[in-house]
């Protein structure tokens, strides 16, 4: 790191959506020490004796719609020049629902996919059951957690870009397992894995948090090693939108060596630490692309889901 981060003398907030319509985020007191972060209650993260914080959201009747107009359009353009691959099929994934797969005969189905049957049959003279493909539905799905960097270095233009990146994202994972974080010196679960959301609802929240004091990417990416660990998938993941300007907390390379994957989005149109974002993606077992407007989104995304 560049700078020597600065000491926190108090543990940092978890914050939630709370009030009418998501128009406050709530933390219920500051996190119990030692206890992962996205590991606490959904509705209570954190219990303490302190008084909940509260962070109001910018009114959506007073933002600026020429603003919000643009950053919908810049959402769209990153989407269109979005390819995420879906995951590598899991052998254990469970049948029944999800999209519809080619896969060899098991004795549990009875819709011959005739093709690629045929395909089997030309090359083996005497063939067996398990020969005979079918099509089955098949369930498989990555746990994704976004975190997205709010902090005051990403103000502007920049947390523009980094809400229309989430909101495009959101909307080419629409079916995995989803989940979405906001962090600046604090953090805020947007959206836990099973939540109902809608990726322009996760963009108009993202726009309407207030540009917030320092970066701290240890703790956002504890509270994302957390909710990892409340589900199970072999396909799980941390994807970080950040400068990875960190200036308050501990030292964030040990957690990032925690996580199964984590893959960088380093924003280097402005102040930046590559050396960080390298060190991170390589203890994380992801890797680092740079981008410096919103459409090198498109192409770098779709590079880190290439596998």
């Amino acid at each position: 790191m560049r700078r020597k981060p600065k000491q926190l003398t108090e543990s940092p907030s978890l914050f939630r959506p709370g009030g009418g319509a998501g128009a406050v985020l709530i933390a219920d007191g500051r996190p119990v020490p030692g206890k992962a972060a996205g590991e606490n209650n959904s509705s209570v993260p954190g219990l303490t004796e302190e008084t909940a914080e509260v962070i109001a959201l910018a009114d959506a009747t007073t933002q600026d719609p020429a603003s919000d107009a643009a950053t919908r359009a810049r959402a769209r353009k990153i989407a269109v020049r979005l390819a995420v691959r879906r995951p590598r099929r899991d052998p254990h994934a469970r049948r029944g629902v999800g999209e519809l797969t080619s896969l060899r005969y098991r004795g549990s189905s009875d819709e011959i996919d005739l093709d690629r049957t045929l395909d089997v049959l030309a090359a083996i003279p005497m063939p067996e059951d398990d020969d005979i493909v079918v099509r089955e539905r098949l369930h498989t799905k990555r746990s994704v957690v976004l975190v997205v960097d709010i902090s005051g270095s990403m103000k502007g233009e920049r947390v523009r870009t980094a809400a229309a990146t989430v909101g495009a994202l959101a909307g080419e994972l629409n079916r995995d397992n989803l989940a979405v974080v906001a962090f600046w010196s604090d953090a805020a679960v947007l959206t836990r894995f099973g939540d109902p959301m809608t990726p322009l609802g996760i963009l108009d929240t993202v726009l309407r948090i207030p540009a917030r004091g320092l970066t701290n990417v240890q703790f956002a990416l504890d509270t994302a090693y957390g909710l990892l660990r409340t589900v199970s998938s072999p396909d799980s993941r941390v994807l970080l939108l950040s400068d990875c300007v960190h200036n308050a907390g501990p030292d964030p390379r040990p957690t990032a060596a925690r996580i199964p994957r984590l893959d960088i989005l380093l924003d280097t149109s402005g102040e930046n630490d590559v050396d960080l974002g390298r060190d991170l993606a390589r203890l994380g077992h992801g890797r680092i692309r740079v981008i410096r407007t919103y459409r090198d989104v498109g192409p770098a995304l779709s590079a880190l889901f290439e596998r």
